[in-house]
């Protein structure tokens, strides 16, 4: 199966043919029309899947050795597709891969499809593709989506944005609660998870994030529906990741018995098209850049007559009004 049209591979893939998947994976990842018409044929397809599940958190949290242990838990139910985000290089645009190197134990299994996709610079972990490439998943078959995000950071909420409950990993040791807040991780956690738990700290780790919880819980509202469960696992023997499996599923019952699941899902469609219409914008900045009102504005800007905000916002309505 060499075709690229996006309509005979996704009957393929369907079929099973793993190449196929992957060469709709590559269309949607590289953009361009075959993307668009990939992400076509599979927009119904973000309503079917039966969960989403994201994984984050700092680097080191073993959050890869983690997913490797849910595949295994997801797998119990059906099928799996697991988007794996790595770090690009700012050079090639590649990604590293570690990510799939570490769940190699599932690579045989053919309920299973892994995909490595890089970050290609995008500072909140994700890249602009990744929420097409699980609806790609999803239409071919995959009962449920894992995403596994590089690890950087203040900056590694998006995936909030992108599952439909969001497990955050952190270590004995983690830091103090000022730094996590800072990080945005704790604000945005379904599921919060103490990892490495054999190791000295554990139980205040989770003492810790208890005391955080309950002190946010007059300020949250969202935490009087759900209180985030911190569960603590050892991903190197197992140890905890079924009562972890547990409490995504409780949660995503939770999510569908009052009416969340759909407004999330809702939700991380009209996010999509936020920041693709972004992208759109970006890319056509290059053009802007040579267009005459686009000259005249900037030379008001650089002699102190227009504030730039102003004038971005006033090229901005005249690339709406073209």
């Amino acid at each position: 199966m060499r075709s690229r049209d996006p309509a005979v591979l996704l009957e393929a893939a369907r079929r099973g043919d793993r190449g196929a998947t992957g060469r709709l994976l590559s269309l949607v990842e590289t953009g361009g029309a075959g993307g668009a018409a990939t992400a076509a044929l599979t927009v119904a397809a973000s309503a079917s899947v039966r969960r989403v599940v994201g994984l984050t958190g700092a680097p080191g949290a073993g959050k890869s050795t983690l997913a490797d242990r849910l595949i295994g838990c997801a797998r119990a139910e059906g099928t799996v597709g697991v988007v794996a985000v790595d770090p690009s290089s700012p050079f090639t645009g590649g990604a590293i891969l570690g990510d799939r190197v570490r769940m190699q134990d599932h690579s045989d299994d053919p309920g299973v499809f892994i995909r490595s996709m890089a970050t290609r610079g995008h500072l909140g972990g994700l890249s602009l593709a990744v929420p097409q490439a699980v609806r790609v998943l999803a239409a071919v078959g995959m009962d449920t989506v894992l995403i596994e995000t590089v690890g950087v950071g203040q900056v590694e909420i998006e995936v909030a944005g992108a599952a439909d409950t969001t497990v955050v990993v952190v270590n004995p040791g983690w830091g103090d609660d000022v730094q996590a807040t800072k990080a945005g991780l704790l604000e945005i956690a379904d599921v919060l998870v103490v990892n490495k738990a054999d190791r000295p700290g554990a139980a205040a780790a989770r003492r810790d994030l208890e005391a955080m919880l309950d002190a946010a819980a007059a300020s949250v509202p969202a935490l009087a529906d759900w209180r985030p469960p911190v569960v603590l696992t050892s991903a190197a023997d197992g140890t905890g990741v079924d009562e972890l499996w547990a409490a995504v599923v409780e949660h995503g019952t939770r999510l569908a018995e009052h009416g969340q699941l759909a407004r999330r899902r809702s939700d991380r469609l009209l996010e999509e098209l936020r920041r693709t219409v972004v992208q759109r914008l970006a890319a056509d900045l290059p053009r802007l850049a040579g267009d005459e009102r686009y000259e005249r504005v900037a030379a008001e800007v650089v002699a102190h007559r227009l504030d730039p905000q102003l004038a971005a916002e006033e090229l901005v309505a005249g690339i709406g009004g073209r």
